[in-house]
């Protein structure tokens, strides 16, 4: 291969990924609307049942370290670990029971 073509060849990939580069830059992506994103809370209406809960967190997060020593705090941090953990709910499903009756008689 000569060495002139092998010039002009890179030459020509150079001012290709150029002219790419430039034309992806100047893209305008304002005209795409954004995806909508939904929403956590609930509007209006009646307030979350774990507003109380996330209100305490929240107070105990603003507390800094004195949150340690508040009984307050500690007690919200049990029933937060309770309902991430579903400590409340069984691993297993209970077996049925030995008596020898089923659901369907």
């Amino acid at each position: 291969m000569d060495l002139k073509i092998a010039a002009r060849m890179i030459a020509v990939f150079a001012i290709g990924a150029g002219l790419t580069a430039a034309i992806t830059a100047l893209h305008d992506d304002e005209d795409r609307p954004d995806a909508a994103v939904p929403g956590i809370e609930r509007p209006g209406g009646d307030p979350s049942p774990l507003s109380a809960a996330k209100s305490q967190l929240a107070r105990c997060r603003d507390l800094g370290t004195a949150a340690l020593e508040d009984v307050a705090c500690r007690k919200a941090w049990a029933e937060s670990r309770r309902r991430f953990f579903r400590m409340d709910k069984p691993d297993r499903p209970t077996p049925p029971k030995a008596s020898g009756e089923t659901a369907h008689e």
